[in-house]
C-alpha cells in the first residue's frame, strides 16, 4: 500500500526567509545549467536529451508487456485503459489493446521510473533545490495505439493543471520520456512555449465526431493560430514542463505503437491543496471524484469515508526518496 496515503500537504513557515526564493532561476542547479533553468523558466518546458537510459527503458516496456499479456498481476489500484474505439468492442487484454496504464505508484518495476535519479534531480532544480523533498502525483505509461480513423488517439490541447487541486503550480512539474523514437507521425507532444505565464483556462469535452476518451480535456475556444512547437524525441529524451504550459498530442499515423513514462511531480515542502468549488477545475474535481466512488476497494477508500478532490489524489500519490511520515 502506498505510503502517501494519508499524506496531507503542508506549508513550512517562511518566516524569517522571505527574500530568499524557493527556486532560484539565476543560478545553476545540481543538473541544470543556469540557462536550461532559465529557458524552463521564459517557455514553459526544458527538453533534456539522453536523461533516461535504454536499459531502464527496457525495463519499463518489458514489464508493461507482462501486465498487459497478463503475466504479472497488477496492484489494484493501478488502473489498465483501453482507447475509446476499442473500449466497448470484445477484445482481450494484450500489448495491443492496453493503451495506458496509470497510477503505479504500488507497482515497483514501473514506480522506479518516478525514483531516477536522472530524473529527479531535474525535478528539483525546477521546483526546489537538491535537498527539496518531492512527490509522485500522477503517473502514467501511455501505449499510443495506431489511429483508427476516428483521430481518437490524439490528445486535445489542455493543461494539466485543470486535474490538480494544488498549489503553487509553479512547484509541480511533468518529467515525460520517450521510450522509443517519437516524432509527428506517431503523435509527438506539441507545446505552445510560453503559456504557462496564463494562468489557467476553462476547459470541457472538445466535439470530436469519433469520440473522445474519459478525461481528455481541452482548452476551450482555443486559438489555432497560437505558434506550436512540435517536440520530437529519441528513447530516454525526457521533456519537462510547467502544469499550466499548453500542449497535446496529435494523431498516431504510423502502424506501431507509440510509448512514453510520465511522472508529476509536486515540491512536498512547500504544496498545499485547495478547494476548487466554484472555480474552472469544479468539474473535472466532480468526474474524478465519481471514478474513485465507482471503484472504492481498487483505491482503498474507507467505509463512510468522505471522497473529495483532494482524497482522490492522497490516495493516488507517494512521496520519492523520503517517508512522508510526519505529515501523517
Amino acid at each position: 500500500m502506498s505510503l502517501m496515503k494519508s499524506l496531507r500537504f503542508v506549508v513550512l513557515s517562511t518566516r524569517g526567509f522571505a527574500s530568499k526564493p524557493i527556486v532560484d532561476f539565476s543560478s545553476a542547479g545540481k543538473v541544470l545549467s543556469v540557462e536550461q533553468k532559465q529557458f524552463y523558466q521564459k517557455n514553459g518546458f526544458l527538453l533534456v536529451r539522453g536523461c533516461v537510459a535504454k536499459d531502464e527503458l527496457k525495463k519499463y516496456e518489458n514489464q508493461f508487456n507482462a501486465i498487459c499479456e497478463r503475466k504479472v498481476k497488477p496492484p489494484p489500484n493501478m488502473l489498465v485503459m483501453k482507447d475509446v474505439s476499442i473500449a466497448k468492442k470484445v477484445t482481450p487484454d494484450s500489448i495491443d489493446t492496453i493503451t495506458k496504464v496509470q497510477d503505479f505508484t504500488d507497482e515497483p518495476v514501473l514506480f522506479s521510473y518516478c525514483e531516477n535519479k536522472k530524473v529527479t534531480d531535474v525535478v528539483r532544480d525546477l521546483i526546489g533545490s537538491p535537498d527539496t523533498r518531492i512527490t509522485a502525483m500522477h503517473t502514467m505509461l501511455i501505449n499510443k495505439p495506431p489511429d483508427t480513423g476516428a483521430l481518437t488517439s490524439r490528445h486535445p490541447m489542455h493543461q494539466d493543471l485543470i486535474y490538480f487541486p494544488w498549489r503553487p503550480e509553479e512547484l509541480t512539474v511533468c518529467a515525460w520520456t520517450a521510450m522509443e523514437k517519437i516524432n509527428k507521425q506517431n503523435g509527438c507532444l506539441q507545446v505552445v512555449p510560453g503559456t504557462q505565464a496564463r494562468g489557467l483556462q476553462v476547459h470541457g469535452y472538445p466535439e470530436w465526431e469519433g469520440g473522445v476518451n474519459m478525461a481528455y480535456y481541452a482548452i476551450k475556444d482555443y486559438d489555432m493560430s497560437l505558434p506550436r512547437e512540435y517536440v520530437e524525441m529519441e528513447a530516454g529524451d525526457t521533456v519537462f514542463f510547467h502544469p499550466c504550459l499548453f500542449h497535446g498530442s496529435g494523431a498516431n499515423r504510423s502502424e506501431g505503437f507509440r510509448k512514453a513514462i510520465s511522472c508529476h511531480y509536486a515540491n512536498y515542502d512547500h504544496t498545499k491543496y485547495i478547494d476548487v468549488k466554484g472555480t474552472a477545475q469544479e468539474e473535472a474535481g466532480k468526474q474524478i471524484e465519481d471514478i474513485i466512488r465507482k471503484h472504492p476497494k481498487r483505491y482503498a477508500v474507507k467505509p463512510g469515508q468522505e471522497v473529495t478532490f483532494e482524497l482522490t489524489w492522497r490516495l493516488r500519490s507517494r512521496p520519492v526518496h523520503h517517508d512522508g511520515k510526519e505529515n501523517l
